[in-house]
């Protein structure tokens, strides 16, 4: 459990760097994706794109 936590924050933060050149392809605006205004703020929350980043990467490392 606690290997997923870290994995899914660390996709977050990856996500949150990569955002522009994802938003291309279709990330961050699939269902599950949160986007609001809090304290003058836009926040960003891209909670099934970084599961499904996650789950991908993941795939990967378990096929090399």
């Amino acid at each position: 459990m606690l290997r997923w936590l870290i994995v899914v924050l660390l996709m977050l933060i990856v996500f949150s760097g990569l955002q522009p050149w994802l938003q291309k392809l279709g990330f961050g605006r699939l269902p599950g994706d949160f986007r609001f205004r809090l304290f003058r703020r836009e926040w960003f929350l891209p909670i099934t794109s970084t599961l499904l980043l996650s789950m991908l990467a993941s795939l990967v490392a378990k096929w090399l």
